[in-house]
């Protein structure tokens, strides 16, 4: 299989790729050590060009995957290259070296491509001085390719073909036989494959040899001929795009009903149908540089065809031998038959020899000779010319047998006898004829199992045959499932969808925490992290922007702790958890942060200590029509229904929850909360959680504090919300004035679950709270009148108007004659053109600050009242890769997966997950994961082997287990682990 360019493949590309000049770098990546990806912008066009070190060059129209952080060569190459015009791309000389100029003038930078050897890729200024290499190394004494060394171009060849009397002096000195290509290869820079073109195309013979196929006196006129005509090709290769041709070879596919198919695997490519390939099949393109493509990006699935079509055939040869092992035997068993009838015969035709040699021997050993001096009487009598002593051949006394060599005597000197002469062993215990009957009993013995060969031959080669076509149909099958596979962007970290429907992504080391933060936490996500060495930073993708129950926090929250070093000590810790605005990759001044770390500025909100269960379980990938049975599958639980979320109220796109909560309310800080903490993974815990004792005891100051105040508003300073308690309703209001009411039936409803099936209600008990801060209320109005006003509110969706002071009536009433024509809709959008950035952004800074100095709100026991709002579009982490900001994670895609199939659903393919114990309970394939002492990779085996037997799994099920890989079972559980699942312990013996 081809592999990498030569020197006409090369000169096509370069051609071809001479219109990438004048685009402008846009991005550079790196797939491995030696493949590099640079993308191409002019106006509205893109192109990607991809760089193989030794190999390749070609734009690519396929997404490959990227390594997770840019490698040093990447980022120098970034530094030098981005946002740089391509100013030229041309072939050094007529070597395989390629020069790509970026800018102009002493501003100019030139990455050089070699592709011959091992290959390089260097990096060079305007003065070709090396600023970085790809692999140093020396050449000869003179010439040392290093850091800020100059890189040689004078040493490129600039002749693809040297004088005429040059070539002949090197055929003259070549050895008789050696073939004719070998000669010219390395005198030529035309490559093998036009060589051969051209030869056969002056009625050369493919292969031909010096002195036998070739002529040197007569043939050279030939030859010169056939290389003029190379060096025309390559001429044209340079004037003129070429088309692009991949050769293909015919390989034959067994099928189940026996009969044979055939698939085509690549092979080669080249930019011309070239002689030797014409009755091959092939594949044409438009392009050469698509031709390349389409060659290197399929190589990957010719592969696992290839791979597939080797399995069949092992298959396939395990039941021919089963046939040629079942022929063998009957060939063997008539064969040992013949044997032993013909000894058996022979032994009874010389009965009375066979009885004296026993006879004789038998007297020897009882007259307590000992072996070595039967063996010498023997010899004795052997001389003497003793038939029966000239009959023994071998003692083999240690097994109590003779060997005689027997001849017919009845055969007559003129006929052939069908009993040849032959070396027997004879039993001493038994006489001639007890000898002869145990012969006939062993041809006996090997009839009766010839005949049950025979006869049980169908079975056999039925259940071989049998076993053989599943093994191609599950080939198939795993190979089909493998191809449509896809590979999910979450999949490179550890991830899990939680009970509720939310993506959780975790990094599984330092540069993958960098780029979750940096790329994929964004506006509504929250980020979870835990104050233990090696914990993982954890993103929960919320693209809507809503509230995140307490139930996925908790179980993004043990995520979180299980990949750190809790699990290996089987310790039990908190998680805790931030918006995604409080977390920021700028330092404080004359401080630095490393890769993976971050500062959090503001509150964390501490989770409930996590327990270290996690769980291994399978998610199946849905066909689009069965998608709609698992609609509504994983999705926020309330108390009564199942099918009803947790109440909220919602206006201007501003969504509030109320959540009962014993902490403090995060949004009310002091002023040092704001002061940043640098939190790595290697710091010790910080503690932000209060004791609740010494809460208690303080709840009398509150109350004191909280009789001071004037007016009976609290001021939020994260979110701009006031919460009014002064009347029969709370009322809560943002910024733009408008009030958002909740009335306390609905609060006294209000009740969200939290793990566990624990539910925690929350509401708000306003006359207590009226009692403890004891402020002036207006009079109550009647319960009958409430319940009406409440049910009035709600059947005509109206937002009641907070209590009105002196002097508001009129005002009020002049507002209602001035805005009566005005619905709903029209002040929404009036109240966001009437709206100003700046005056918002301002009277947020008063707000906060004026909250924050407030000695009256510091350390308040408040009911936790969490505001979700849409967050800020400037965000505050700083993006290294600004272009590539990574894909949104659509609830659409989510559904696609489901953890509890049903029989009528169509299933593409299964996808491993390791999540919290508690997410997987109603997955269908399941086990428990706790810290232990069993390795990963046995334990993901014994999982899967747990699932297989499971009695209720369909064939396609066991086809789609069986397609998974070793590698994705178990590369994300935590470490050593105890795999626990019902009857394992029967799997395990």
């Amino acid at each position: 299989m081809k592999t990498r360019f030569n020197t006409y493949d090369l000169v096509c590309s370069v051609t071809e790729l001479q219109r990438l000049i004048g685009m402008r770098v846009n991005q550079i990546y790196d797939i491995d050590h030696r493949t590099y990806l640079i993308r191409f912008q002019r106006s509205e066009e893109k192109c990607v060009l991809l760089l193989e070190s030794g190999n390749r060059i070609h734009t690519t129209g396929f997404e490959w995957p990227k390594n997770i952080a840019p490698s040093g060569f990447s980022m120098k190459m970034r530094k030098h290259l981005k946002n740089k015009r391509l100013e030229s791309l041309m072939q050094v000389g007529i070597d395989r070296i390629i020069d790509l100029q970026f800018g102009s003038g002493e501003a100019a930078y030139h990455i050089i491509l070699e592709l011959y050897d091992r290959g390089n890729i260097i990096l060079t200024d305007h003065e070709m001085v090396i600023l970085y290499i790809l692999r140093p190394h020396t050449e000869g004494d003179k010439i040392r390719f290093a850091v800020r060394e100059k890189y040689p171009l004078d040493r490129a060849h600039n002749e693809a073909m040297p004088p005429i009397d040059e070539i002949h002096e090197h055929l003259q000195k070549a050895k008789t036989g050696e073939s004719l290509k070998k000669v010219l290869n390395p005198i030529l820079e035309f490559g093998s494959a036009v060589i051969d073109h051209v030869l056969l195309k002056a009625t050369f013979a493919l292969g031909c040899k010096i002195s036998k196929d070739f002529n040197i006196t007569e043939d050279m006129p030939k030859l010169i001929l056939a290389l003029e005509d190379a060096n025309n090709i390559m001429d044209n290769a340079k004037k003129s795009a070429s088309k692009g041709y991949i050769i293909q070879k015919k390989e034959a596919r067994p099928t189940q009903d026996g009969k044979e198919e055939f698939i085509f695997a690549n092979i080669e490519f080249h930019p011309l149908l070239f002689e030797q390939y014409k009755d091959q099949p092939y594949k044409e393109f438009d392009s050469f540089d698509a031709t390349v493509d389409e060659y290197f990006s399929t190589m990957e699935g010719q592969k696992l065809d290839l791979k597939a079509l080797q399995q069949e055939r092992e298959a396939l040869k395990k039941l021919e031998n089963v046939r040629k092992d079942h022929d063998q035997r009957l060939i063997t068993l008539e064969k040992t038959q013949e044997v032993d009838k013909q000894k058996a015969e022979l032994i009874s035709r010389n009965q009375t020899l066979v009885d004296n040699a026993i006879l004789a021997i038998q007297s020897a050993l009882a007259n307590q000779m000992s072996w070595p001096d039967i063996q010498v009487l023997l010899k004795e009598a052997q001389a003497r010319s003793d038939p029966v002593a000239s009959a023994i051949k071998q003692l083999k006394l240690e097994t109590n047998h003779i060997s005689l060599l027997l001849h017919d005597p009845y055969e007559e000197s003129d006929e052939e006898s069908e009993l040849k002469p032959m070396i027997i062993d004879v039993d001493l215990a038994h006489t001639a004829f007890g000898n002869a009957r145990k012969y006939y009993s062993q041809k006996r013995s090997a009839a009766k199992k010839q005949q049950k060969t025979i006869e049980s031959h169908g079975k056999a080669l039925k259940s071989a045959e049998k076993k053989t076509k599943q093994t191609l149909k599950e080939v198939q099958t795993i190979h089909s499932i493998i191809k449509l596979r896809k590979v999910y962007w979450f999949e490179k970290f550890y991830w899990f969808i939680t009970s509720e429907n939310y993506l959780v992504i975790g990094g599984r080391d330092q540069q993958q925490n960098e780029l979750i933060v940096k790329r994929y936490l964004r506006a509504g996500d929250l980020y979870v992290h835990a104050d233990l060495t090696g914990a993982s930073s954890v993103v929960i993708k919320n693209p809507t922007g809503g509230f995140v129950p307490p139930k996925s926090l908790a179980e993004a929250g043990t995520m979180a702790i299980a990949y750190s070093v809790a699990w290996d000590a089987k310790v039990v810790a908190n998680a805790w958890w931030v918006h995604h605005d409080q977390v920021s990759k700028s330092a404080p001044t004359g401080e630095y942060l490393t890769t993976g770390s971050f500062m959090i500025r503001g509150k964390k909100n501490y989770l409930p200590p996590s327990q270290l269960i996690m769980g291994l379980g399978i998610m199946f990938r849905l066909e689009e029509n069965s998608i709609e049975r698992h609609k509504d599958e994983r999705k926020v639980k309330a108390v009564g229904e199942e099918s009803e979320n947790v109440d909220s109220v919602i206006e201007d796109d501003k969504e509030i929850e109320l959540e009962g909560d014993s902490d403090e309310d995060e949004n009310l800080e002091d002023k040092n909360a704001l002061n940043p903490i640098h939190e790595e993974d290697h710091l010790e815990p910080e503690s932000c959680a209060t004791d609740n004792k010494d809460a208690n005891k303080d709840e009398g100051n509150d109350e004191e504090e909280e009789e001071e105040e004037d007016d009976t508003k609290c001021q939020f300073p994260d979110t701009q919300i006031k919460l009014d308690l002064s009347g029969p309703k709370v009322k809560l209001h943002v910024d733009n004035n408008q009030p958002l009411i909740a009335t306390q039936k609905d609060a006294e409803e209000n009740v969200v679950y939290l793990g566990d099936d624990k539910p925690v209600i929350v509401n708000l008990p306003i006359k207590e709270k009226r009692a403890k801060t004891k402020q002036k209320v207006q009079p109550k109005e009647p319960k009958e009148k409430i319940e009406k006003s409440d049910k009035t509110e709600i059947d005509n969706k109206k937002i009641e108007q907070p209590v009105l002071k002196r002097g508001q009536k009129g005002k009020l009433k002049k507002m209602k004659e001035k805005y009566k024509d005005q619905d709903e809709e029209d002040r929404r959008l009036s109240m966001l053109v009437l709206q100003s950035a700046g005056a918002a952004k301002e009277d947020k800074k008063k707000n906060r600050s004026k909250d924050l100095s407030s000695p009256k709100l510091q350390g308040k026991k408040k009911p936790n009242v969490r505001m979700n709002v849409p967050a800020p579009s400037a965000h505050i982490i700083d993006n290294a890769d600004e272009e590539d900001t990574g894909p949104t994670p659509e609830v659409d895609m989510l559904e696609q997966l489901t953890g509890k199939p049903f029989p009528e659903d169509e299933l593409l393919f299964a996808v491993p997950v390791v999540a919290p114990y508690s997410t997987l309970l109603n997955y269908k394939f399941k086990v428990k994961l706790t810290p232990g002492i069993g390795k990963r990779g046995k334990a993901a085996k014994t999982a899967i082997a747990v699932f297989l037997r499971d009695k209720e799994i369909s064939s396609h099920e066991k086809d789609l287990l069986k397609a998974i890989k070793d590698e994705m079972l178990a590369r994300n559980i935590p470490g050593k682990v105890k795999i626990s699942a019902p009857q394992i312990q029967k799997l395990k013996k």
